[in-house]
This record gives C-alpha cells, sequence and structure tokens, in this order.
C-alpha cells in the first residue's frame, strides 16, 4: 500500500501550532493557514514518500541501446547547475539557492538528462541534511545506470544558519560525493572539478 502524507493531521497540528504561538488560528489571516501549510508540505515533502529504489526505479529510464552506452566510452557525462531547495531535519528549515552537479562514466547504460534533474529534485524533497542529497543522489544514480563512477556536489545556503542562530547570510555549504574513479584517480577527479 501506498504511503501518502496525513494531511488531515498537519491541518491539526499547524493549528495547534499558531496557537501554541499566541496567535488566534480563526482570524481572517489564518483560518485557512492550516490546510495551506497541509496542502504545502505534500508537495515540498513528496520525496518521503519513495525510497531511493523507487525514486531509481521511477526516473531511472536508461538507453542501453545506444552506440554511445555499448562502445563502452569511458567519457563522463556531467548535469551541473541543477537548482533544487530541500528542509532541514534538525529545524524544518529552508535550504534554497542549492545546486546539484553530477558526473557519471557509463557502464553500458546512459540516463535521459532530464532525469538527473528529476532525481535531484526528489531526493531534496524530503527532510534531510546536505551531506545525505548528495549520497541518495550519487546512490540512485548508481542504481539507475550500474555504473560505479560517480561524482555528486551539492552546494546551497541553510536559513537555520542565515537567517537564525548565528545568522551569516550569504554563507554557502559545499559537499562532495566520488565514487569509483571518481575517488581513486585525482586526474579525473579534477577534470570533473574543472568543468563545472
Amino acid at each position: 500500500m501506498k504511503k501518502e502524507i496525513d494531511k488531515k493531521s498537519i491541518e491539526r497540528n499547524i493549528r495547534e501550532i499558531l496557537i501554541a504561538l499566541g496567535d488566534d488560528p480563526d482570524r481572517e489571516g489564518l483560518k485557512d493557514t492550516p490546510k495551506r501549510v497541509a496542502k504545502m508540505f505534500e508537495e515540498v515533502f513528496e520525496g518521503m514518500l519513495y525510497s531511493n529504489e523507487e525514486i531509481a526505479e521511477k526516473f531511472g529510464v536508461t538507453f542501453e541501446e545506444e552506440d554511445f552506452a555499448l562502445e563502452k566510452h569511458k567519457n563522463m557525462v556531467i548535469v551541473k547547475d541543477i537548482p533544487i531547495f530541500s528542509y532541514c531535519e534538525h529545524h524544518i528549515a529552508l535550504m534554497y539557492n542549492m545546486k546539484v552537479s553530477v558526473g557519471y562514466i557509463p557502464n553500458e547504460k546512459v540516463i535521459g538528462l532530464s532525469k538527473i534533474a528529476r532525481i535531484a529534485e526528489m531526493v531534496g524533497k524530503r527532510l534531510q541534511l546536505q551531506e545525505r542529497i548528495a549520497m541518495d543522489v550519487a546512490d540512485v544514480i548508481e542504481m539507475a545506470t550500474d555504473s560505479k563512477d560517480i561524482a555528486v556536489i551539492v552546494e546551497g545556503e541553510h536559513s537555520c544558519m542565515t537567517s537564525r542562530g548565528v545568522k551569516k547570510p550569504g554563507s554557502v555549504t559545499k559537499t562532495t560525493v566520488f565514487r569509483g574513479e571518481f575517488d581513486k584517480k585525482d586526474s579525473l577527479r579534477q577534470e570533473f572539478l574543472l568543468l563545472l
């Protein structure tokens, strides 16, 4: 049975949060807020309904007959600066201005380029850590392509750091995952980084 996001429970709890904040959830500006937040959560947390395996199955359309794949070229494929957003699991705070860059070396399969963007987007639609986003994207790309040679870089700003706590707007966090040949060969990793 497919999981679904419990919008009614979210509505009840958002109403309680509004009361806990000292506001009146029945006033004009707030009376539909619980419903709007529940609808927004259903959209922005859609990725929580899918495991990495299910995302690979959903978006992992590959082309095994392509000459590029069959000739076993060892050239890398790179899709860079895919815009995504996510929410930090520690504060449920927005992670924004995020960009995901993915490189892989095909192993008899090439994945549709738009599918790489869809994978990154769906992985971001979870309560996440930026480090886990990079690992999850790498995991899904590996499952979809059967390639062990994968590089992922994620960069972004975190509102839990820019608008609360230390309050350092403009601070950018970068995380990396290098697997297979990208991890073993400095020259390949440097080539990937230079192409970004």
